[in-house]
């Protein structure tokens, strides 16, 4: 197909034109089905802790505790600088950010992956915008080149005509 037309696309765009092609042959590898346990893990802690729910439930659960430790008649197990609280959500933080963090990693490749792809596929319009180009230019060439003939067979024809 692209054989025929003289073209002025260079070597390393030809091969990289016909590498696209291929690839658009092959079926596209999904880079969210190799998940490892510890990316799974990960994932679910990071959509659990990023979510609503876990900021209300979180919420009301320390505004509860905050309250059964003011307001206690018996027994104080967390009197009010709350340094047990504290200890708590500091644990909480402390292992949560390491898996936000993977999360977010996995997902910053997926999205270096996307935009390579992108990147592929706006090369490839790119080299096929161009040969289609080269293929309406010699297509107007050839019409030329024919609509030149018939006029050279026409002219003569009216020249023989006037020469009777």
């Amino acid at each position: 197909m692209t054989r025929d037309l003289p073209h002025r696309l260079q070597d390393e765009e030809r091969a990289l034109l016909h590498k696209l092609r291929l690839q658009r042959k092959q079926r596209p590898k999904d880079p969210t089905g190799d998940y490892t346990v510890g990316q799974v893990i990960a994932d679910k802690v990071a959509s659990t802790m990023g979510s609503w729910r876990f900021i209300i439930i979180q919420s009301l659960i320390l505004l509860a505790w905050i309250i059964l430790n003011v307001t206690a008649w018996i027994q104080h197990w967390d009197p009010y600088p709350f340094i047990l609280l504290n200890l708590a959500l500091s644990f909480q933080a402390a292992y949560a950010a390491p898996f936000i963090m993977m999360s977010q990693n996995r997902q910053a490749d997926i999205d270096r992956h996307e935009a390579k792809n992108d990147y592929n596929i706006n090369i490839k319009a790119e080299l096929e915008i161009e040969l289609l180009h080269e293929k309406i230019d010699q297509l107007r060439q050839e019409e030329i080149s024919r609509l030149l003939n018939v006029v050279e067979a026409l002219s003569l024809k009216l020249a023989e005509l006037a020469s009777r």
